[in-house]
C-alpha cells in the first residue's frame, strides 16, 4: 500500500495506490482544521478537522488521487497541515496508510562561535570575573537542593558530584535569588530560598558543562515570579517519561510553572474517582471509540494518566522548584464532556454555534445542574490531587452565539439581567471560580474570563493573555494578575518560517528565535506590580509523536527563559551566540 501527499497551492493532493483492488473505501484523516475534498470522492463525515471521503472503487497497482481543501479560506502552510494519521475504512477492515514526513526539520547548527559570555541561559544579573579559572570533577554535594540538581545531571548524563567544597551561607535575598563565589578553594553559595540554592546549583551544572569553571562572583534574581511552560496533553498523549525530561529542561532554564492542559474538546487525560467514565471514555480517540480519531496519527491512539503518574510528576517537578498548574476547561472546549454527560447541553438548544476548530454545540450549559454536578466534582477531585493551591477554569474561545439557541440559558440570562453571550460566560466563570476560591484555590483563566458586565471572573483570579498583550494590560488596568504569554512570540506550536517543509501553524504569526524577545512584557511600568510572569504555550494538534515536541520548543525556550528572567531585554546576538551550548535529542535530553 502507497500513499503520499503533496502540497498545491490551496490544495492538498493525496495519491493512493493500493496493492489489491479496494471496494467502498474511505479515507479517513485528521487535519489543522475542517477539510472537504475537491475532487473524487464524497465527504461522508466530518467532526472537526476528522475527515471521512468515501472514494469510488480502487483498482490494484493504480495511483488515484484525491484532491482536499481547507474550509474557511485557510491555505496549507507548510507539511504539518497535510492529512494526520491517514488510514483506509474498508468494511470492517483498516488498513493504515504510510505517514507523510513529520516533524520539523532541525537545521545544522555551526560550532560554538568565541565569545566572552557566561555560557548559561538566562544570563546573570551580575558577573565579576577574576580572569582566572579552576578545573574541578564535581562538587562535594550536601542539602536537598543540591542533590535535586545532582539528580538532574544524572538524567542528563552530566558530571556533578566531585572533590570541590561547597558552603551553603544563608542570606536575605529575593524567593529563587543566589549569590555564587567561585574559586580555586571552592564554591560559596548564598541564599534564603530552596530555589536560590538549586538555581545557583543548576547555574553550577551549566558550567561544569563547558570545562574549567570561571572564576568570580554571581549575583542573580528572576524579574518575574511566574516563569512558566504550558504542554496540551489532551490533543496529543504524551508518556509520562516525556512530561519529566521536559521539566527538566525547564529547571535547566530556570522555568518555574508546568501549565499541564490535560482536557480539551477532544480529550480528557486524568483518571477520576468521582468520574471515572470521562477518562474511560475520552482516553482514546479513533475507531471503535466515542470521538473519532481527531489529531491522531493511527485509527487508534491515546492514553490517560492515573492519580498515582500525576503524583509523580508533580513530585518530579517539585524537587526541581516547579509548581504544576492543572487546567479543567470551561464553559467552551467541552466538546467530550458533553459527549460523556448530554445532560450538561440543553436538549431544546437549536443553536448551531461552531467553534474556531469546526465543533458545533461544544460548551457546557449553565443552566443545566448537571454542568454545575460535573464541574465541582472535577475541581474538587483536581483541586485535591494538585498541590499547588491555583485551578486553571480554561474560558477561552467560546463559539459566538453560544447559548442564544436554549430557553433554559435564555431563562437565566433574563433572571440575572445577561444581554450577551460573554455576559453569561462572565457570570459562569465568576460562578466556578467562586466555588474554586471557596475549596481553597486561587483560580486563573484565560483573558477572555475578564469579559461580560458582571466584570467577569473575580475572585483574585490570574488572567493569562494569548491573543496579544492588549488585553493582558486591560486585565492589569482593571485589577488583575496577568501572565503574559502571547501568540506571537511565545506560541511554539507556530512554524517557525513561510517555508512549505516547515512545521506548524501560522494563525498567529511565524515565530522565530528572535520573535521570542523582541516584544517587552510590561510596555506599561504603572503595570509592573500586576504583570506577574511571562509563559510559553505548546499545542498539540498536529503532534503525533513525542519526539515532533522538542525541535519546537528548542531553541526557541531560550528566548522565553531570557524574557522570564532577566532584567533587561535580551540581545538578539547573545540569544544567537548561546543556542548552540543548548542543544537536544530525541528523548529532550542534552547533548
Amino acid at each position: 500500500m502507497q500513499y503520499d501527499c503533496r502540497i498545491a497551492g490551496e490544495l492538498l493532493i493525496c495519491t493512493i495506490t493500493p496493492d489489491r483492488a479496494l471496494d467502498e473505501a474511505v479515507f479517513c484523516f485528521s487535519g489543522m482544521s475542517p477539510l472537504h475534498p475537491v475532487e473524487v470522492g464524497t465527504l461522508s463525515r466530518a467532526l472537526g478537522s476528522y475527515t471521512e471521503i468515501a472514494l469510488p472503487n480502487l483498482s490494484a497497482d493504480t495511483p488515484h488521487k484525491i484532491a482536499i481543501k481547507y474550509a474557511g479560506g485557510f491555505l496549507p502552510a507548510n507539511r504539518a497541515w497535510m492529512p494526520l494519521g491517514p488510514y483506509l475504512r474498508v468494511g470492517d477492515n483498516v488498513i493504515a496508510l504510510p505517514a507523510t514526513e513529520l516533524g520539523r526539520h532541525v537545521p545544522e547548527r555551526g560550532d560554538v562561535p568565541d565569545h566572552d559570555l557566561l555560557p548559561i541561559v538566562p544570563q546573570p544579573q551580575n558577573w565579576k570575573a577574576t580572569g582566572e579559572t579552576v578545573a574541578v570533577d564535581g562538587f562535594v554535594v550536601s542539602g536537598d537542593a543540591l542533590n535535586a540538581v545532582a539528580a538532574l545531571a544524572d538524567r542528563q548524563g552530566l558530571a556533578f558530584r566531585g572533590a570541590h567544597p561547597v558552603a551553603i551561607l544563608n542570606e536575605d535575598l529575593p524567593v529563587d535569588a543566589y549569590r555564587l563565589v567561585i574559586d580555586n578553594d571552592g564554591v560559596t553559595i548564598a541564599a534564603s530560598s530552596f530555589g536560590g540554592q538549586f538555581y545557583a546549583g543548576v547555574t553550577l551544572l551549566t558550567l561544569l558543562r563547558e570545562g574549567p569553571l570561571p572564576c568570580g562572583e554571581i549575583y542573580d534574581a528572576p524579574r518575574f515570579s511566574w516563569r512558566g511552560q504550558h504542554l496540551d496533553t489532551a490533543r496529543h498523549y504524551y508518556q509520562p517519561e516525556s512530561i519529566r525530561a521536559l521539566l527538566d529542561v525547564m529547571a535547566m532554564l530556570k522555568l518555574n510553572r508546568f501549565h499541564w492542559h490535560f482536557a480539551d474538546d477532544e480529550a480528557f487525560r486524568i483518571e477520576l474517582e468521582s468520574l471515572p467514565e470521562l477518562s474511560q471514555k475520552l482516553k482514546l480517540r479513533g475507531e471503535g471509540q466515542l470521538l473519532p480519531a481527531i489529531f491522531a496519527g493511527a485509527p487508534v491512539q491515546g492514553g490517560a494518566y492515573s492519580q498515582e503518574t500525576v503524583r509523580a510528576i508533580i513530585a518530579h517537578a517539585k524537587a526541581l522548584n516547579i509548581e504544576v498548574l492543572p487546567e479543567i476547561e470551561a464553559p467552551a472546549h467541552a466538546l467530550g464532556l458533553t459527549e460523556v454527560y448530554p445532560d450538561t447541553r440543553d436538549p431544546d438548544d437549536n443553536g448551531l454555534e461552531t467553534s474556531v476548530q469546526g465543533y458545533q454545540r461544544n460548551a457546557l450549559n449553565p443552566a443545566m445542574p448537571k454542568t454545575w454536578e460535573v464541574l465541582e466534582a472535577i475541581v474538587d477531585e483536581i483541586g485535591a490531587l494538585f498541590p499547588f493551591g491555583h485551578l486553571h477554569l480554561g474560558c477561552d474561545e467560546l463559539p459566538e452565539n453560544t447559548w442564544k439557541g436554549s430557553p433554559r440559558a435564555r431563562a437565566l440570562m433574563a433572571e440575572h439581567e445577561l444581554k450577551t453571550t460573554q455576559d453569561l460566560q462572565g457570570w459562569t466563570i465568576a460562578r466556578l471560580a467562586s466555588y474554586a476560591a471557596s475549596k481553597g484555590y486561587r483560580p486563573a483563566a484565560w483573558e477572555e474570563a475578564a469579559q461580560g458586565r458582571n466584570g467577569g471572573i473575580g475572585n483574585n483570579a490570574i488572567l493569562f493573555s494569548w491573543t496579544g498583550q492588549g488585553p493582558g494590560l486591560e486585565a492589569a488596568r482593571a485589577g488583575y494578575d496577568v501572565v503574559m504569554t502571547p501568540a506571537q512570540n511565545l506560541y511554539f506550536d507556530m512554524a517557525h518560517t513561510d517555508a512549505l517543509d516547515d512545521w506548524g501553524a501560522n494563525w498567529a504569526a511565524f515565530v522565530d528565535l528572535p520573535d521570542t524577545i523582541s516584544w517587552d512584557p510590561v510596555p506599561d511600568p504603572v503595570l509592573s506590580d500586576r504583570i506577574i510572569g511571562v509563559q510559553g504555550a505548546f499545542w498539540s494538534e498536529f503532534t503525533t509523536q513525542d519526539s515532533q515536541m522538542w525541535p519546537m520548543l528548542m531553541p526557541r525556550m531560550l528566548g522565553l527563559a531570557m524574557m522570564a528572567w532577566q532584567v533587561d531585554r535580551p540581545k538578539p546576538e547573545t540569544l544567537n551566540i548561546l543556542v548552540p551550548h543548548y542543544n537536544l535529542n530525541d528523548a529532550g535530553r542534552f547533548v
